[in-house]
């Protein structure tokens, strides 16, 4: 059973969510936050150039990395992936695995570095959650009813609260893009305010990273309105995609959301990170993303803090590749499989 906590105050005393709410109604120039304002300045942002974005997107897929620099790309993959698992079929044997291998991605080298996070379903949060006491990775929880996000609000408040209470470190929700599509933007809001909130209940402050589940929104200027609108509800990332529509992270999706979180830092001096899932397998793909990173936002992005891949692949071949450059040659499949 769900219980029913005070909403979570912030150092000066106020709610969580009116400070949110304030924030909003500051950065639209508006003192009424409702479905007008909110469209009103939604679709006042800049148009997004789709012929621009895949182009730019492209030319930074190009750049060539040298040795070093590819070194320390490989590193820092690892040190951004949150290790996932999300299938209907997983078990606590699979998501103990799961952790051994965040804990430890290649036990013949002691320098490599651990994984960001394991990302898990909410009831396997117990789970992860002993088997990587300690280590500093973090456990993240997908919640609010995913991947369909279909479901009454304190159904989504309960599902996040037992993720919070049984000690997620991050929570991955996602928004109704039936809501969002139908212009329903107060609601989407007041939906991601409130699970802000439950993040931040009983003592505990989980870090929110809100699903824009891009492959199901009309097109980039979607895209950049839905990046926006979860910034304003106080999401601490903005992530791409749940791994199960196609497509999934693209890099011109993602650079549309790195120049979001660029431009509102730039407007409120606030930093947002963002998370690219789905789709992303090779270490040549995550060094892509790593240079459009170093380009779109810059070096302060470059850190787990900031950017996260979503992944259940991408860890094996960055590992196989990290090892060829630090060896000269390729393990068998065996090194590096998680089964």
């Amino acid at each position: 059973m769900v219980t029913t906590t005070a909403p979570s105050q912030t150092a000066s005393g106020t709610s969580v969510g009116a400070q949110l709410t304030a924030t909003a109604r500051n950065v639209l120039g508006t003192s009424t936050l409702d479905d007008s304002s909110l469209r009103r300045f939604l679709h006042g942002l800049p148009g997004v150039d789709q012929v621009g974005a895949d182009q730019r997107a492209a030319s930074l897929g190009t750049r060539s990395i040298k040795t070093t620099a590819k070194a320390w790309g490989l590193d820092m993959a690892i040190r951004m992936i949150d290790l996932t698992t999300l299938e209907g079929a997983d078990t606590s044997g699979k998501v103990r695995t799961l952790c051994a291998k965040a804990l430890t991605p290649d036990a013949s080298d002691p320098s490599c570095p651990r994984v960001a996070a394991v990302c898990v379903y909410n009831d396997l949060v117990p789970v992860a959650v002993e088997a990587v006491a300690g280590s500093g990775v973090k456990v993240a929880a997908v919640a609010t009813a995913f991947p369909s996000g279909r479901a009454p609000l304190d159904v989504k408040l309960g599902d996040t609260a037992f993720a919070v209470d049984a000690g997620a470190d991050e929570i991955d929700m996602v928004i109704d893009r039936g809501a969002f599509l139908s212009g329903r933007y107060l609601q989407v809001f007041e939906e991601i305010v409130a699970i802000k909130e439950t993040c931040h209940t009983a003592g505990r402050q989980a870090h929110l990273k809100v699903i824009l589940e891009t492959g199901e929104l009309a097109g980039y200027d979607d895209v950049r309105r839905a990046s926006w609108l979860a910034m304003l509800a106080g999401g601490d990332f903005i992530k791409t995609s749940t791994g199960k529509v196609s497509p999934a992270a693209t890099m011109p999706v993602t650079l549309v959301m790195l120049e979001a979180v660029r431009d509102w830092r730039r407007q409120t001096g606030q930093m947002v990170g963002v998370k690219p899932a789905g789709g992303i397998r090779t270490a040549k793909d995550a060094l892509k993303y790593l240079v459009m990173v170093n380009e779109t936002t810059g070096e302060d992005w470059l850190s787990p803090d900031w950017f996260r891949f979503g992944a259940s692949s991408l860890l094996n071949d960055v590992l196989l590749q990290r090892q060829k450059l630090r060896t000269g040659h390729y393990s068998g499949p065996d090194y590096v499989t998680l089964d």
